[in-house]
């Protein structure tokens, strides 16, 4: 069965939710085994495994999260959103970070995740 606009915009719902959950589980359910992850940052691309390692461990350092000011867009084979990123560290810091996500998907699950946004705000929180 094709994935329709619907189903895509709720496979971009669930994925964001989850992540605000920090629910680890639905995320790698989302992903397609295979699927290629980017970001804009460093250009290069990684597994699935390797992007869950890298979200638990945000999941576990910001115990809260949540994405604000969500436009997201469905197309055929796809979906793009731009959003705030709101993280709340255990050490009371917090992060804001603006970004774009451009998702390819196929059979409810993401193939591809391209993720776009400015690194300054990472670097303020590290400092």
């Amino acid at each position: 069965m094709a994935d329709t606009l619907e189903s895509i915009a709720a496979t971009a719902a669930r994925f964001f939710d989850a992540v605000e959950n920090g629910d680890p589980d639905t995320l790698a359910a989302i992903y397609d085994p295979a699927v290629e992850i980017w970001h804009n940052t460093d250009r290069l691309t990684i597994t699935r495994e390797e992007n869950l390692v890298v979200l638990r461990a945000f999941i576990e350092r910001a115990p809260r999260r949540r994405y604000t000011d969500r436009r997201l867009v469905a197309f055929p084979g796809g979906f793009v959103q731009q959003h705030l990123l709101i993280a709340e560290f255990a050490n009371g810091k917090v992060l804001e970070l603006p970004a774009c996500i451009v998702c390819a998907v196929s059979g409810g699950r993401i193939t591809r995740l391209d993720e776009y946004f400015d690194s300054k705000p990472l670097e303020r929180l590290a400092g």
